[in-house]
């Protein structure tokens, strides 16, 4: 174990620079430190292979994410729990072009068909969108395997998926094996299992908008359909909101069970108050904030991110702020309770996410 308080930490962001990306961080939310270029996602917490996070101040300044994550598992992440790796990955995505079409095993095809010990689930919620844009998530009623299989060759996806609007404020949460792609003019957060498997669609990388061959194409097809889940068509929601206090603003915007998203909008009237009992990865989309701890005060900037350990237990912020707060729900204790006592439905509590209807209509 560390012999370390624990204070709010700041780390490193693995950049991609994919082709769909534009400038969207940079020049219109101040991101400093971006690289130049099409900058299409940060990795704001990260403990994917390869592309782990890096604690950049205090006594972990240099540690991985993944060090603490294996030594003090139950300070860092949750009182019981225990892991490989952090188990949420957070990013912000700027589609200024469309993202490809692909999807995500979930975790029984990511163990049997890619020696993997979970899949990804994730969720985007949309930060800006251009008018009239769209995503795709999920294929239409009544396509089989033979139909999804000559659509993908002929490159129709309009033909078998879910075209959406997409809007401002909305959130679509995506289970693992579901087909999707959002953009153009799409600036997205998103949450999701830490996990880097993916199966593409296209007939060219989205590293550099090369094309691939003919066989890499089809055996990515093939596992693409061997990965598919039919059954998923989400929807995009608002969110449903519990009033804290005087001009302060809690909104839950999805949740099962690898992860919550919320977003607390804090007028001048009252700070933010929240006690926490997993880590809290809080990202900020609105002017700049301080963020106090019992282990200090941090000053994020807009558009980036504080992992808050969950040994830290609370937090403090005066308004104005917007911020995003992902963390490993209690789905009962932090969801469906608060809801249900601000008068939200099971129904609507249950279209948040996975593994939220009441415990009588739950499938075992």
């Amino acid at each position: 174990m560390y012999l370390v308080d624990w204070y709010p930490l700041r780390l490193t962001a693995p950049v991609k620079q994919h082709v769909f990306g534009g400038r969207v961080l940079a020049d219109r939310w101040g991101r400093a430190g971006l690289p130049d270029g099409l900058v299409a996602e940060t990795w704001e917490v990260s403990d994917v292979d390869g592309d782990g996070a890096v604690v950049t101040e205090g006594p972990l300044a240099g540690r991985t994410l993944r060090q603490p994550v294996e030594v003090c598992p139950e300070e860092l992440v949750g009182r019981g729990w225990r892991g490989e790796r952090f188990p949420a990955l957070t990013k912000f995505i700027d589609a200024t072009g469309p993202l490809p079409v692909h999807l995500h095993a979930d975790d029984e095809a990511a163990r049997r068909l890619e020696g993997r010990p979970n899949g990804k689930t994730e969720a985007w919620h949309i930060l800006e969108a251009a008018p009239g844009a769209t995503a795709l998530a999920g294929v239409k009623p009544g396509v089989d395997r033979d139909r999804l299989h000559r659509a993908l060759l002929a490159q129709d996806f309009d033909a078998v998926l879910r075209r959406l609007p997409v809007r401002a404020g909305q959130t679509l949460y995506v289970p693992g094996g579901t087909l999707h792609s959002f953009g153009p003019g799409t600036l997205v957060y998103e949450i999701e299992q830490t996990s880097d498997i993916q199966q593409h669609a296209m007939r060219h990388r989205m590293e550099d908008g090369s094309p691939i061959t003919d066989q890499e194409w089809h055996t990515n097809l093939e596992r693409l359909l061997d990965e598919w889940r039919p059954e998923p068509r989400p929807d995009f929601r608002s969110g449903l909101s519990v009033r804290v206090d005087d001009g302060v603003e809690r909104t839950v915007l999805c949740a099962g069970p690898h992860f919550a998203l919320e977003r607390w909008r804090v007028g001048t009237a009252a700070p933010l108050l929240r006690e926490f009992h997993t880590a809290l990865v809080l990202s900020n989309a609105g002017p700049p904030v301080t963020v106090a701890t019992p282990g200090g005060r941090e000053p994020p900037a807009r558009a980036e991110s504080l992992l808050l350990p969950a040994a830290l237990g609370r937090l403090r912020m005066e308004g104005p702020a917007d911020v995003l707060l992902g963390y490993l729900p209690d789905l009962d204790l932090d969801v469906r309770t608060p809801l249900l006592a601000a008068g939200h439905g099971p129904a609507a509590i249950a279209a948040l996410g996975e593994g939220l209807s009441p415990p009588g209509n739950r499938i075992r």
